[in-house]
């Protein structure tokens, strides 16, 4: 039986446990602090359930200047048998493009996420056949612009950035099983401004608009988010894993999280 590795149960990574689980696959979780059904980082246990996974994902951020993960159990990992071993990156690592299309021949480690591009970095270089996803924003049922109505509109002219609906990424990732490694953004087909989405999201369940807010009024994480224009080209996911996507505009994957929110 397929065993699956997840080191961190995040939003992404327990939808795609879920997914495998119900496949059949016997899946195993670690969090920061451990339960009667998930590990801890710290579980003398986990070691073995490296050496035991035939799959293994991790969506650990990284903390400080380090990834938490290679810092612990990086021997681990490169001694590991699994025969198939991914990390869930962003796309944040690229930094500003001026608004210009980004593929992942791409430099990474010219922005703001310079702790993202070293573990991306860190990730590539522990063992060559590793699997990196980079990952724009991430929606889906009960984390999406459907959950916002209220918030402010951000009027941002010229500031298109890319999306991906959480069950596309797990659908890629799966894909990624049966392909070659590599690394691949994993984003939809159409950047848009986050003034678009807020109002087709609000189209959608019948609400007013929100007030309008400009970049230099938003807290300093949201100017910085600002302050970076990039959209990210997944022509590389689409010819190496042959994965068509479910959602390719945030209209379609809005629509459906109202379905499933319903």
């Amino acid at each position: 039986m397929p065993r699956l590795l997840i080191l961190g149960l995040g939003y992404t990574a327990s939808r795609l446990g879920t997914r495998m689980w119900d496949a059949g696959w016997d899946v195993i979780g670690v969090r920061r602090t451990g339960s009667a059904e998930v590990l801890a980082f710290d579980d003398p246990a986990l070691p073995d359930a490296i050496r035991g996974a035939t799959h293994i994902l991790s969506s650990v951020p990284p903390e400080g200047s380090g990834d938490p993960v290679l810092t612990r159990h990086a021997e681990a990992l490169r001694a590991s048998p699994a025969r198939w071993i991914g990390y869930l990156s962003s796309t944040g690592v690229y930094g500003d493009a001026a608004g210009a299309w980004v593929d992942e021949s791409a430099p990474v480690g010219t922005g703001r996420r310079s702790a993202r591009a070293a573990a991306d970095l860190g990730w590539q270089a522990l063992r060559p056949d590793l699997r990196v996803f980079r990952l724009p924003g991430i929606y889906g049922p009960g984390r999406s612009a459907l959950d916002r109505l209220a918030a402010p509109r951000v009027d941002a002219p010229g500031h298109r950035f890319s999306r991906i609906h959480v069950d596309d990424i797990v659908g890629a990732v799966i894909a990624s099983f049966e392909a070659a490694p590599g690394v691949w953004n994993i984003a939809d087909d159409e950047p848009a401004t986050s003034r678009a989405v807020a109002e087709y999201a609000c189209d959608l369940a019948g609400a007013p608009y929100p007030p309008l807010a400009r970049p230099e009024t938003l807290s300093p994480p949201a100017r910085a988010f600002y302050s970076e224009r990039r959209a990210i080209a997944n022509g590389k996911m689409k010819r190496d894993l042959c994965y068509r996507l479910r959602y390719p505009s945030y209209r379609e994957g809005l629509r459906a999280c109202l379905e499933t929110d319903a």
